[in-house]
C-alpha cells in the first residue's frame, strides 16, 4: 500500500471514529443530524406541530446543538458560560435576525409562558434540590444567608452611585431606575410590582416605568450570566475561593448514590407539582411570590422531617432527570421567550452599560466578601446571594447556575431571587419617597 493510500486510510478511520464516538444529547452525530434535518424540514414546510410536541423538539434539538458548540468553543467555554450562554443568546439572535419562522417563535413562547414549562422546570428543581438535601445543612446555611443578601444590595447601590457620579448620571436615578429593578427578582416578582409602586409614588403610569426598567433587567441579566462564567473560571484557577458547588467548608450538599427507579420519577413529579400548587394557594393569602412560599414550605417540611425518605429520594431523582435532559432546552426557550436582544441593544450607551455592570459586580462583590466573613465560600456566595439577586428571577437563576456549572445551588439561588426580590419591593417603598420626596 502506498504512503498516500495509507494516509487516506488513516484519515478515513479517524473521521469514522469521530462520527461514531462523538455524541450530542447521547446520540451519535449521524442520528442527531437526522433529527435536526427532520426539524428543519418541518419548520420549512410549516408542518411543525403546535403545542408541546413542536416546542420541545425545537428547544431540545437546537438547545442541545448550541450547548454542544458553546461547551467546546475556546474562551466561551472557559469564562463566559459555554453552552448555557450560547443557548440563550443564540436563540435570542435567531429571533432578532428573523432566522426562525414566526410560528415557531410563537409555539415556543406559548409553551414557555402559557404552557408553564418554566414553572414546571423550576418546581422540579426547588422540590428535588431541597428535599434531597441534608436538613442539617439546610438549617446551617440558610440561617447565615440574610447578611450576604443585604450586603449585595448595599454594594450594588454603592457601586452604581460611584460610577454614576463619575459619568455624570444622577445618583437617585442610578439607584431607582437601575439598581432596584436589577436587584428586584425579575419581571413578575420585580419589575411589574416595582412599576406599580413607582406609579403610586412618582405619578407616571406603570407602563412608562416598565419601559425604563426592562432594559436594566435585560442588561443586568446578561452581565450576571457572564460574571457567573468568569467566577467559575476564577474558581478553577484559585481553588481556595470555591467549594466547587458547596456553600461552606464542612457542609456538603452531597450527590447521593441512588439507584434510578422509573416509578420514583412519577412520584417525584407529583411531589413537585403538589408543592408548586401549594405555593400558589398560599400566595392568594400571603403577599409573597408563590415561589418564595413554595421554598419556605418545602424547607419547613424537610427540616421538620415530615416527608418520608422514599419521597425525598423520588423528588431528588425527578429533579436530576429534568436537569439532565431539559436544561439546554429550557435555556433555548428562555432565549426566545424572555430575552429581547433588540431591547438590550437599544439600551446600550456607555454610561448605562457601565452603571449596570457596576450594579451586578457590586452585588457579587458584596455577597462574596460578606459571605466569606460568615463562613461561606466567596465564589458560591457571590453567585447565589449576589448574581442570583441581580438576574431575571427564575429564568436568570437557571442561566446563572448553568454558566457557573453549579446547578445544585438552586435552593439558595431561589432564596435570593424570590425572598430577596420581596426585600427590594419593601426597600423601594421606603427609598423612593426619600430620594424624590
Amino acid at each position: 500500500m502506498s504512503q498516500s493510500e495509507t494516509a487516506t486510510s488513516v484519515s478515513s478511520s479517524k473521521q469514522g471514529s469521530f462520527l461514531s464516538e462523538t455524541t450530542i444529547f447521547g446520540l451519535p452525530l449521524p442520528l442527531f443530524a437526522i433529527a435536526t434535518l427532520v426539524l428543519i424540514a418541518a419548520m420549512s414546510l410549516g408542518a411543525l406541530p403546535a403545542g408541546m410536541i413542536g416546542a420541545l423538539l425545537v428547544m431540545m434539538v437546537l438547545g442541545e446543538l448550541l450547548g454542544f458548540i458553546g461547551d467546546r468553543t475556546p474562551i466561551l467555554k472557559s469564562y463566559l458560560g459555554g453552552g448555557a450562554i450560547l443557548a440563550i443568546f443564540g436563540a435570542a439572535a435567531l429571533v432578532y435576525l428573523g432566522w426562525l419562522p414566526q410560528s415557531v417563535n410563537e409555539t415556543v413562547t406559548q409553551f414557555m409562558k402559557g404552557g408553564g414549562f418554566l414553572n414546571f422546570y423550576i418546581a422540579a428543581l426547588i422540590t428535588g434540590s431541597i428535599l434531597g438535601m441534608d436538613s442539617k445543612v439546610l438549617v446551617k446555611v440558610g440561617s447565615r444567608f440574610a447578611l450576604p443578601l443585604i450586603c449585595a444590595v448595599a454594594c450594588a447601590a454603592l457601586f452604581a452611585v460611584i460610577v454614576g457620579l463619575i459619568m455624570g448620571f444622577s445618583p437617585q436615578d442610578a439607584v431607582v431606575v437601575i439598581t432596584l429593578p436589577i436587584m428586584g427578582g425579575g419581571m413578575g416578582a420585580g419589575a411589574v410590582p416595582l412599576s406599580q409602586i413607582y406609579e403610586e409614588l412618582l405619578g407616571q403610569p406603570a407602563s412608562y416605568y416598565i419601559s425604563i426598567l426592562v432594559p436594566a433587567l435585560a442588561l443586568g441579566n446578561v452581565f450576571a450570566i457572564i460574571i457567573a462564567g468568569l467566577l467559575n473560571g476564577l474558581g478553577n484557577r484559585f481553588k481556595g475561593l470555591t467549594g466547587d458547588g458547596q456553600m461552606m467548608p464542612g457542609v456538603q450538599i452531597e450527590e447521593k448514590a441512588e439507584r434510578p427507579d422509573l416509578g420514583k420519577l412519577g412520584i417525584g413529579l407529583v411531589a413537585a407539582l403538589t408543592f408548586f400548587v401549594c405555593g400558589e394557594i398560599l400566595g392568594s393569602f400571603i403577599p409573597l411570590h408563590p415561589y418564595a412560599l413554595m421554598i419556605i414550605l418545602v424547607a419547613l417540611v424537610k427540616v421538620a422531617g415530615l416527608m418520608p425518605e422514599s419521597i425525598n429520594e423520588a423528588a431528588s431523582q425527578w429533579f436530576k432527570f429534568v436537569a439532565k435532559n431539559w436544561t439546554f432546552a429550557l435555556l433555548f426557550g428562555i432565549g426566545i421567550a424572555y430575552t429581547d436582544l433588540g431591547q438590550v441593544i437599544d439600551a446600550i450607551s456607555i454610561t448605562y452599560v457601565l452603571i449596570v455592570f457596576a450594579v451586578v459586580a457590586g452585588a457579587a462583590f458584596g455577597a462574596g466578601l460578606v459571605g466569606k466573613l460568615v463562613g461561606f465560600y466567596p465564589i458560591e456566595s457571590a453567585i447565589t446571594a449576589g448574581l442570583c439577586m441581580a438576574n431575571m428571577g427564575g429564568t436568570g437563576d437557571v442561566a446563572v447556575l448553568s454558566a457557573a456549572r453549579r446547578m445544585q445551588l438552586m435552593p439558595f439561588a431561589q432564596i435570593s431571587s424570590r425572598l430577596g426580590g420581596a426585600l427590594i419591593l419593601l426597600l423601594s417603598s421606603i427609598i423612593v419617597p426619600l430620594l424624590f420626596g
